[in-house]
């Protein structure tokens, strides 16, 4: 039986400082998404979070700061009645460099606060996740950075041009992602990201 995505959790932290953050990708997604589908994004008070509707898609940008995120995530999922696998979530990746984006099911949190907190609240790690690498700091000018300092910065223009390109990738793969065609969007997803150099 396929599953269709019905919510896509971009995750960020708000407020002009953050913006072009890398932690931010997950924002930098769900705007990008939406611009796509003709949907405008509302602050929606009871869901924790601005929300965009396409249809019956959602696409939310948790208002809280990224260690709360599962507020937003578990109050639309139990608003809609949604089952984990129908959820998107969309993060910055550590262990990806900027440039490559890969989905799972399921996993682990690696440390990031934002999944800890949504797979808390959710009661299950079984929700779908869109990772955008953004590079880890042991990789950077600047290797011994501490880990909060360098998610926090803004990514070096070639990086950046690299998250964005990932970002383009993963939309042309929306299409089998909404539909629930997930192998199809691995294989394109992961593909790209091989050939990444």
């Amino acid at each position: 039986m396929t599953t269709n995505i019905r919510l896509v959790a971009g995750l960020g932290n708000v407020g002009r400082e953050y913006v072009n953050t890398r932690h931010n990708a997950g924002f930098w997604f769900a705007d990008a998404l939406a611009s796509r589908l003709g949907a405008s994004f509302a602050r929606e008070s009871r869901f924790y979070g601005d929300v965009a509707k396409a249809g019956t898609l959602r696409i939310a940008k948790p208002s809280t700061y990224m260690n709360l995120s599962g507020q937003c995530v578990a109050a639309l999922a139990n608003f809609h009645a949604l089952a984990p696998e129908e959820i998107l979530v969309v993060h910055d990746e550590l262990d990806l460099k900027p440039g490559e984006a890969k989905m799972k099911l399921g996993g682990g949190v690696a440390g990031h606060n934002g999944l800890k907190d949504i797979r808390a609240r959710l009661g299950t790690p079984d929700f779908w996740r869109l990772r955008l690498g953004i590079g880890h700091p042991r990789e950077s000018e600047i290797p011994e950075q501490a880990v909060v300092d360098y998610v926090l910065h803004p990514p070096r223009a070639g990086e950046r041009i690299a998250i964005d390109g990932a970002i383009a990738a993963s939309l042309d793969a929306w299409d089998d992602i909404a539909s629930g065609n997930f192998e199809r969007a691995m294989l394109a997803l992961h593909t790209k990201s091989r050939e990444q150099p």
